[in-house]
Formats: structure tokens, sequence, C-alpha cells
């Protein structure tokens, strides 16, 4: 796919990206509360537009596991402000959302370019909402809920099972009316994985586009897993181990990272493609 359809906006895919995180919400598992007012939500937009991001992902909800549910109310008070707001900057928009109503009033006062679904369009009445817009759609997959999904994850076969999944998701968009190239799917780690899980579908990561047959959004940013890898528990301090994992997902065909860490993991995939310069 040479683009993705996103909003106001083509994204060249012949090159990755690096998706800014941007979370308005008081308990996100890295950087809950830190951008709560519109002042503080622009500056950091802002910043990261300045440190090489390519989209912004606006979220209302913490998915971290064990997060308590918000109301769709709540939810749409946190993000449609900050979504107006950023309209003005002129970048593409994700909104970080599994609610059919949040996605619906996004749409209405135009400030979203891609809807990125945790629950792959699951809520009722999301893949209609979507399917007649002109949106990227982000697919993800999750084993639970986030306030159960790391109780005790179980699959035969994960790499099969999330491929399977997330392909099904895919056909059912196509289905609907929604072009290939509005779409993209994430295996979404640590929604619902073992350690072991998490790894063997960040190796084996180029399957998951064979088999989707739609590029590949990566989140790994700060994420426990790494924290189980390296012994760091503070998720500021798992930088390196996310450069790391965006080196490796590059390698393995994701075309978009989701990280906090905007410049360190820009200047790691500007190295990336300097070297498969050399090998073109």
């Amino acid at each position: 796919m040479s683009h993705l359809q996103c909003g106001r906006f083509q994204l060249d895919l012949s090159s990755p990206h690096i998706m800014g995180i941007l979370n308005v919400t008081p308990d996100s598992f890295s950087d809950g509360g830190r951008y709560s007012t519109l002042d503080d939500a622009l500056r950091r937009a802002d910043a990261m537009l300045a440190e090489g991001a390519a989209i912004l992902d606006i979220g209302g909800e913490s998915t971290r596991p064990g997060a308590p549910d918000v109301s769709a109310t709540e939810e749409m008070d946190r993000v449609l402000p900050v979504l107006e707001k950023l309209k003005q900057l002129g970048a593409p928009l994700s909104l970080d959302t599994r609610r059919a109503v949040v996605m619906r009033e996004a749409l209405r006062i135009g400030a979203v370019d891609l809807i990125n679904d945790v629950s792959a369009l699951e809520d009722e009445g999301a893949l209609e909402t979507v399917a007649s817009a002109n949106v990227a759609l982000c697919l993800m997959h999750k084993q639970g809920n986030p306030d159960t999904m790391q109780l005790a994850p179980r699959y035969d076969s994960v790499v099969d099972e999330v491929a399977g999944y997330l392909s099904r998701r895919v056909a059912l968009c196509r289905d609907a009316g929604i072009a290939a190239n509005r779409l993209l799917v994430d295996p979404g780690f640590g929604f619902g994985k073992t350690l072991q899980h998490n790894l063997m579908l960040l190796d084996r990561l180029a399957e998951l586009e064979t088999t989707a047959g739609v590029p590949v959004l990566v989140g790994l940013s700060r994420k426990s897993m790494l924290g189980a890898i390296t012994g760091e528990e503070a998720p500021a301090e798992r930088l390196g181990a996310t450069v790391a994992t965006t080196m490796a997902s590059l390698d393995r065909g994701a075309v978009i990272v989701r990280v906090h860490d905007v410049k360190a993991n820009w200047q790691a995939m500007k190295v990336w493609q300097a070297l498969r310069q050399l090998r073109a």
C-alpha cells in the first residue's frame, strides 16, 4: 500500500512514521495527569511535532491493565476540546477510543483523521459510525478488558490467533465498504498477553501484515514487558528498551510506531532508514 487515507491527509507509507502519544487522562500508566489542561496539551503537541511526530494520538480513557472504566461523557469532556484546539496545527490527529459515541462526536466536529480502537470496532454502532467517514482506522487485538486482561492470558498459538482475529476484523470492514487504504492493524502488545506472547508477536510481526493484508502499527512504548526484561520499574526509565523495540518493529515491517518519547525514537528511525538506503 503506497499511502494511508487519513482524514484530511494522505500519509505516504513508503517510509515509516512516528505517532506521538498525548494522554489527556489523570491515570495513564506513564504520564497520567501531565497534559490534562488545554494549554498543556497544546504545548506537548507542538513539542512532539517539532521532534518529528507525523501523527498525534489523543486518548481520554486509560486502557492500562487494571484501569477503571470511565463514562463516555467524561471521556468526551476530556478529548473533544483538545481535538478542537489541535485542529489548528495542520497535522493528522488520531483519536484513541473504543466507544462509538465518542467516535461519532469527534467526527461531527471534524477534528479527527484516524480512529485508533483497542476493541477493533466491536462497540455497538462503531463500524456503522466510521464506515462512511474518510478517516483511517487502526484495529487492535486484545484478550479481555483492561480490568482483567492481564490476570491469566492464554493462547494455543498467539501469533495465529491474533493474526486470525485481525484478518477477520479487516474483512468485516472491507465488507462494510471501507477501503483497504484506510486500514491498519495493531497486535495489541500487553493487552491480554504474557511477556512470552509479546515477544513472539514482535518477532513474527511481518506475518500479521501478510495475514491481515494491511499495514501494521505497533505500540510498545514504556510498557511493562520492557520493565520485565530490563528490571526498570519506572515507565519513564524504559526509553532505551523502547527504542530497541522501535528498531525491531521497523525491521519486521511496521509502518507506524506509537511512542511517548518522540525525539529519541525519531532519531532511531532515521538511522534505520539510512541503513536501509544502503541496501536499496
